[in-house]
């Protein structure tokens, strides 16, 4: 396992230095990039004030955007599911008339 290395990450105008595996590191680059962009969408707003409050509503906003995500697959996923078992009820209809 290799070491762990910091990456320095800027934040709302703030640097932060993260300990990280390597293999992570554009995953993480990407998390704060997405983090920064969605606190100064909320900041540049004006209606929320502070940055633990901006923290708080960028954190609330983008667990939103997992929930909703993840809600949305498993709703893809059960429906590639039932059509998966549509084609197996048809295929052995099909399968059962030809054996006659």
């Amino acid at each position: 396992m290799s070491q762990p290395l910091t990456v320095t990450l800027h934040i709302l105008d703030k640097e932060y230095q993260v300990a990280c595996p390597p293999d992570q590191r554009y995953n993480l680059e990407e998390a704060a990039r997405h983090l920064d962009a969605t606190m100064r969408d909320i900041r540049n707003r004006g209606k929320v004030i502070g940055l633990e409050r901006i923290a708080v509503m960028a954190a609330l906003n983008i667990s939103h955007e997992m929930l909703t995500g993840s809600r949305s697959q498993n709703q893809l996923l059960s429906e590639q599911q039932q059509q998966i078992a549509d084609l197996a009820t048809r295929l052995d209809q099909a399968l059962a008339r030809h054996q006659d």
